[in-house]
């Protein structure tokens, strides 16, 4: 129904500027006549079916732009063409040749004319019935910001106040009837004009950059979020949704460091590679790291199957979007399953490993001690012996900052699995064994970031386990990053610890999340704020310091975030009788006895939980 009246709205602006060009190009009023009527049937029946062909009638108005006003243009150049061959064909007495030209021109400003008031009248009638969301600064007044707020004036969503941009070239200037304010001016604006959110369309910023704004912006009651992608914004159909809420890595992440590029290819280019725990957070980021450096087979190894498919499919997309020949193999198994590892192996003879199958929720392993050594020690040992026996040249344990004097159970046996790696680098072997270290990670499915972030949404209260618990920081690409540069360096036995920057308390992030959101914290001092932050103390085995080193002085390498630790271990020959112990008391349930063993192995090993380390 909607096409047809615009079919007979064109239709009808199409006889009105037949009318209006004999106007001007007779210089008068007048009444057609005779010939002249042809003409005014031409127009209807040359333009409908070309606009047809263009598919101007698919175009939905509200979110038309320059894309549908180019078709439209093209379209009635076309008719242009097509009018003017045939007047100058029939040569009609009373129609000026010059009609073919003069003709099109009106038509194509009352079409455009038409679409324009269409576009904002249904974008009014849509703002009337949905209302607006809230009042907006876009911070940055670059091309970004500019398209962000084209966007926005179609979708409604948001009262644009204005630009916020530090370059003072563009201080004071508008920007399709919008001013640009200095940043200094921030907290008077949104005092002023009541802001609910800002925006950050600085896409090239730097982090320190992007930091220092942030920062500056913490403290204001407003709702603080990053620009959406290009592709949301070029369907011109930007809604809240779309908005990408500010990204803690903004604050915790660091600039990164270039990659080394043979360091980093050095054991993927042209290998087989495999890679355990495949469908996980760290796991998936070392996937699709290594498939980029074009290894000839890539083994995605995981006893998820969900994770597994999904990990697959991210893959296939990034292949083909970068026109990459990697053969990605899918492969369901568990690391505690040595028959369908040695099968594994033998079959497609990985070269390098990259182990990061474990299990790593502290509270589960402690309420779960035999299922975190079957998977984290022997799963370990298992994948170890496996690569070895299929003449892999390299395996590298991702290991964690938890195996440092462990307080619980998971450290304990991750540490446990360095250990094995160490004895079994001791041994006359083809396989270089070595080990990466590093805390937690953003947005892994462990990280509390998700976790704060679905408390927020949810009214609160966010929960922290103590005030003083600390814990470093690093986002997942530039620690997969980093372990594939630390595996490269490996000589046998090695301990490499990435740099994690300074701890952060996880009150303070827990503060900045909230505060970030728009929000307040609602305390005994601001009980109007709100989000409550609830203190509910330390989970079974959770320490409040984590630490990287077991000993001192680590020795640097080649790369400026990765040192490499000095660190005693076990030789086999000594360790063997701890593993069948452990593998026992695993077998049995017994905690007790696995604790003890566990104790008798692992350095600083305590049941109880560290105030200070």
């Amino acid at each position: 129904m909607k096409r047809l009246v615009v079919v007979a709205l064109d239709v009808v602006l199409a006889l009105l500027a037949t009318w209006v060009a004999f106007a001007l190009r007779l210089d008068g009023f007048y009444w057609p006549t005779g010939a002249q009527w042809a003409v005014f049937l031409m127009a209807p029946v040359l333009s409908v079916p070309v606009f047809v062909r263009f598919g101007l009638y698919r175009a939905i108005f509200r979110y038309s732009g320059q894309a549908a006003l180019h078709a439209t243009g093209m379209a009635v150049l076309v008719y242009a063409v097509l009018l003017t061959a045939i007047l100058w064909w029939m040569r009609l007495p009373g129609v000026p040749r010059s009609l073919g030209i003069l003709q099109p021109l009106v038509f194509l400003f009352l079409v455009g004319s038409s679409r324009a008031v269409a576009r904002f009248w249904l974008a009014d009638l849509a703002r009337a019935q949905t209302g607006v969301v809230g009042r907006l600064l876009i911070y940055g007044a670059g091309t970004s910001g500019v398209q962000t707020s084209a966007a926005l004036r179609l979708s409604q969503q948001y009262s644009l106040v204005g630009f916020v941009d530090d370059d003072a070239n563009k201080v004071g200037r508008s920007i399709n009837g919008t001013r640009v304010y200095a940043s200094a001016m921030v907290p008077e604006l949104v005092a002023e004009h009541n802001v609910t959110d800002i925006l950050l369309a600085l896409p090239s910023a730097t982090r320190d950059c992007r930091n220092a704004i942030v920062q500056k912006l913490r403290p204001l009651p407003v709702h603080v979020r990053s620009l959406p992608g290009l592709s949301d914004l070029a369907s011109g159909r930007v809604t809240v949704q779309d908005f990408r809420e500010l990204d803690i890595e903004d604050l915790l992440g660091r600039e990164p460091v270039p990659p080394l590029g043979d360091l980093l290819a050095r054991d993927l280019a042209g290998q087989v590679v495999l890679v355990s725990g495949a469908g996980g957070s760290i796991g998936g980021e070392l996937t699709r790291q290594i498939v980029l450096q074009r290894p000839n087979q890539l083994l995605l190894l995981d006893h998820n199957e969900f994770g597994l498919y999904a990990i697959h499919q991210d893959l296939q997309a990034i292949c083909k979007a970068a026109g990459l020949s990697v053969e990605l193999v899918p492969l369901l198994g568990s690391v505690i399953n040595p028959q369908r590892l040695q099968a594994v192996c033998d079959r497609y003879r990985p070269a390098t490993v990259y182990h990061a199958a474990a299990y790593k929720h502290v509270p589960m392993v402690e309420d779960n001690p035999g299922e975190g050594v079957r998977n984290n020690v022997f799963g370990t040992l298992n994948l170890a012996q496996a690569a070895a026996n299929s003449g892999a040249k390299r395996f590298v344990l991702i290991s964690t900052d938890k195996a440092v004097r462990p307080t619980n159970v998971m450290g304990a046996t991750k540490r446990m699995a360095e250990l094995v790696l160490q004895a079994l680098a001791d041994k006359s072997s083809d396989t270089t064994f070595c080990m990466v270290r590093f805390g937690n990670v953003l947005g892994s499915s462990g990280s509390v970031v998700p976790l704060f972030r679905k408390q927020i949404a949810a009214g609160g209260p966010v929960t922290v386990t103590h005030t003083e618990v600390t814990r470093y920081f690093m986002t997942i690409p530039e620690a997969a990053q980093l372990v594939l540069q630390a595996g490269a360096m490996g000589q046998g036995g090695d301990v490499f610890v990435l740099d994690m920057g300074e701890p952060v308390k996880i009150i303070d992030l827990a503060r900045n999340m909230v505060q970030l959101s728009g929000l307040k914290v609602r305390d005994a001092e601001h009980t109007e704020g709100d989000i409550e932050i609830a203190v509910t103390g330390l989970r079974p085995g959770e320490k409040l310091y984590e630490e990287l080193l077991i000993g001192d002085n680590p020795a640097p390498t080649e790369h400026p975030r990765i040192m490499k630790a000095h660190e005693v271990h076990l030789p086999w020959p000594v360790l063997a009788p701890h593993l069948q112990a452990l593998e026992q008391a695993a077998e049995a349930g017994n905690t007790t006895a696995i604790k003890a063993v566990l104790t008798s192995c692992v350095h600083g090993y305590t049941t109880q939980p560290l105030a200070e380390v």
